[in-house]
């Protein structure tokens, strides 16, 4: 599973991952001794990042992380509805494993490249060169610990490779975590708490990413003593050394244009330009329930392209956004009210065309309304509240793929690992105290101060109330699309029972093979060793 990377693909691949990588010359006709010269080891660097947006952001990232769990099912139209439901067709011939397998690998061999050629380019300035290598390595360890997640046991991609080999082994889990945690561990040493591109690896990126993996890695077999502690202290130093801060309005953290907010600890960039590989951010599309067939409704950009990939779960509206007096999350991330953009003989511009109300009436009620009232009994795979997070207006047109940033790591997250970290600690008491900050956000700013602090009191938890059953719960009211939640359901071990509780359409399929995605067909089939399938693929 190893990959010749010719200069001109290298190339190709050396992508605008930051906003200011957008003025990037196009080099042609280059020989491999190009990337011995500064100019193409900042082209290895800068292309180390090409794969984020093959993941996230995308169909395929966002079929494999959120759907088919507790708080995402399909909506009506696509054509991997077999991942979120768990039948026969999830198997090895599965394109979206396919693609982010040899996508993953083909660009970790960029990363090699910079890491490995760094100290044969003789005219690089040694800051230079301790920040690019230390960009790949962040992005190496990025790449390998979510095909781990994914896998399991996968090969390491640790050295450049310029021929074609046609023997691969995977190496064991534990020897994945370790190569992760040493390259970031190295990476965090060299890398400045900012950068002036915006979208580069940074050193609380790296510790953010260091509490997520200590935080897996420490409910595994693999697990070390001081894995809980490792992540709590991690994220700790991200919470309180470099000025990070909730906003006030969660509705804020994903408004377009504003991603790089005091919330915002990394995030994938994008651009429309072909010639840079994957420009398919389309998550704008996917959780968009089917507004534009209804009276009073057209396509249009400000509302969006309804591709009905992805619903949420009723679990995830009636029990965790249970609370819409308190909590503002529910009405700030999804839609819920379309305004007529076509007029009709009943309906004129602006006026409310759909309503979803979040609680039922009866035909009666919905009957005295010009506008079409769906309550959850009339919900369906293609009328539901629509999630909103990644909605793209700027889009030229509604062909058009987007570049919004995608937000990957934030500081609520943080939080919430670190307060899941004090937990299994037996810190209940850390624990509520750090989950109260992100419900004191999420929490109404009434009429006045007395009523904003009584909705604060209100969305507070005990220390009695957390258990990981709550932890995850509050993750899912947070972090709801945002391409964790199937690695958080298996990282707790809870894939199974959750699904089977919360997910109509999985519920009767997933069985315990599905913690772990099928090693691509191709991958087996290239391989002039046994490469082995993992269990029940």
């Amino acid at each position: 599973m190893k990959y010749i990377i010719p200069a001109m693909l290298l190339l190709s691949l050396a992508t605008a991952s930051c906003n200011k990588m957008l003025d990037e010359k196009v080099v042609t006709n280059v020989t491999d001794d190009f990337y011995n010269t500064k100019a193409g080891f900042q082209t290895a660097v800068n292309g180390s990042y090409v794969s984020m947006r093959n993941f996230y952001s995308t169909e395929r990232g966002i079929t494999l992380t959120e759907t088919g769990t507790d708080i995402m099912t399909n909506g009506s139209d696509g054509n991997y509805k077999f991942t979120s439901q768990y039948t026969s067709q999830l198997d090895s011939r599965y394109d979206h494993v396919r693609e982010v397998w040899n996508s993953f690998y083909q660009t970790l061999n960029t990363c090699n490249v910079a890491i490995d050629r760094a100290d044969k380019v003789k005219d690089l300035d040694s800051a230079s060169k301790k920040v690019g290598v230390a960009e790949a390595k962040f992005c190496r360890a990025h790449y390998h610990f979510i095909l781990m997640e994914m896998f399991g046991a996968v090969p390491l991609s640790l050295k450049e490779n310029a021929v074609i080999l046609r023997e691969a082994h995977r190496d064991s889990v534990s020897a994945v975590y370790n190569a992760v945690i040493n390259d970031l561990l190295a990476a965090e040493k060299d890398l400045p708490a900012s950068q002036t591109d915006w979208g580069r690896a940074t050193k609380p990126a790296v510790e953010h990413l260091l509490a997520r993996v200590y935080l897996t890695r420490a409910s595994s077999p693999q697990a070390q003593a001081t894995d809980y502690a490792n992540a709590a202290k991690y994220a700790d130093m991200v919470i309180k050394n470099y000025g990070f801060k909730l906003l006030d309005d969660p509705g804020m953290v994903w408004a377009q244009g504003k991603e790089n907010n005091s919330e915002t600890i990394w995030a994938a960039q994008y651009t429309t330009d072909p010639l840079y590989g994957y420009p398919d951010n389309n998550a704008c599309r996917f959780f968009l329930m089917q507004y534009d067939v209804l009276p009073g409704m057209k396509r249009d950009l400000p509302n969006g392209t309804p591709w009905k990939r992805f619903r949420p779960t009723s679990f995830l509206l009636d029990t965790l956004y249970q609370d819409r007096v308190h909590d503002v999350r529910y009405e700030k991330w999804f839609t819920t009210v379309w305004y007529t953009n076509s007029a009709t003989a009943t309906l004129n511009l602006g006026d409310t065309a759909i309503y979803l109300p979040g609680y039922n009436v009866t035909d009666a009620v919905i009957a005295t309304k010009k506008y079409l009232m769906v309550p959850p009994r009339l919900y369906t795979e293609k009328l539901y509240p629509s999630l909103n997070k990644f909605a793209d207006a700027l889009r030229p047109d509604n062909q058009a793929s987007g570049v919004r940033p995608f937000i990957s790591f934030r500081l609520a997250e943080t939080y919430l690992i670190e307060a899941e970290a004090a937990l299994m600690q037996g810190d209940a008491t850390t624990a509520a105290n750090l989950v109260n900050v992100v419900r004191a956000r999420a929490a109404r700013i009434g009429a006045t101060d007395a009523e904003t602090q009584a909705n604060r009191t209100a969305m507070q938890v005990t220390p009695g109330m957390m258990t990981i059953d709550y932890l995850l719960d509050e993750r899912g009211r947070e972090l709801a699309g945002e391409q964790l939640r199937w690695f958080d359901l298996v990282r707790t071990h809870k894939l199974l029972e959750r699904v089977k509780l919360h997910n109509n359409e999985a519920r009767a399929n997933i069985k315990p093979t599905h913690v772990l995605r099928p090693i691509p067909q191709d991958q087996i089939d290239r391989t002039v060793n046994e490469f082995l399938q993992n269990p029940g693929y």
